[in-house]
C-alpha cells in the first residue's frame, strides 16, 4: 500500500524521476511519456464522471476504470524483469476481459453506425471522447515503448479495450446513439 507523507521530494528538481524499480530516467523517457498520458487519460475520467452522478451503472464502470488505469500506470512504471524481489502490481488478463464484457453489452444496445462520429453530444460523451483521443496516444506511446524493451501483453490489450470502450460507451450515454454527431463527408464544400 502507499503511503505519501510528503508531496514533494526535490528528486526530480534536476528532471529525472524515479522508476518502480528505483531506476533513476529522465522524465522525458518515453516509459514516463507512457504512464504519464495513461494519468492524463485518467484525468479526464474524472471530470466526465462529473457528468454521470444521474447514471449510476456508467459512474461505476467508469470508477472501475480509472482503478485499472492506476494499475496499468503502476505497471508501466516498474520495468519487466526476472524473479524481483517485490512482484510488481501487473495488469491481468481478467481485466481486459470485464472491458469486452462491458463492450459487448453496451454495443448490443445500439444501432449500427452508418457514419463515423464527431466527438459531442451530451457532456458526458464528450469528456469521453477525449478520454478516448488520450488513451489511444497512451497505446501509441506503449506500443513504442515496447519495441525498445518489455511491456506486458495485457497491458497493451488492456489500453487497446479501452479506447474501444470509451468509444461505444460514449454512444451509450448519447441516447444509445441517438443524439450522436454525425460526420457529413465534405459537408463544407
Amino acid at each position: 500500500m502507499v503511503k505519501l507523507t510528503r508531496i514533494y521530494t526535490r528528486g526530480g528538481d534536476q528532471g529525472q524521476t524515479s522508476l518502480g524499480n528505483g531506476a533513476r530516467v529522465p522524465k522525458h523517457d518515453l516509459r514516463v511519456a507512457a504512464y504519464g498520458t495513461v494519468d492524463e487519460a485518467n484525468a479526464i475520467l474524472g471530470i466526465a464522471r462529473l457528468h454521470s452522478a444521474g447514471d449510476p451503472d456508467t459512474d461505476a464502470m467508469l470508477g472501475r476504470i480509472q482503478n485499472d488505469l492506476f494499475d496499468l500506470g503502476a505497471d508501466l512504471c516498474t520495468p519487466e524483469e526476472e524473479n524481483p524481489k517485490y512482484p510488481p502490481l501487473r495488469i491481468v488478463h481478467a481485466q481486459v476481459d470485464r472491458l469486452e464484457r462491458e463492450i459487448d453489452a453496451l454495443n448490443a444496445e445500439l444501432e449500427p453506425l452508418n457514419s463515423f462520429i464527431l466527438p459531442g453530444g451530451s457532456p458526458l460523451a464528450a469528456h469521453l471522447h477525449h478520454a478516448r483521443t488520450v488513451a489511444r496516444r497512451a497505446e501509441r506511446l506503449m506500443t513504442e515503448l515496447a519495441g525498445h524493451e518489455p511491456v506486458g501483453a495485457p497491458a497493451l490489450k488492456y489500453i487497446n479495450r479501452l479506447s474501444d470502450h470509451l468509444f461505444v460507451l460514449s454512444r451509450h450515454v448519447n441516447g444509445r446513439g441517438t443524439a450522436d454527431v454525425l460526420w457529413v463527408p465534405g459537408a463544407n464544400r
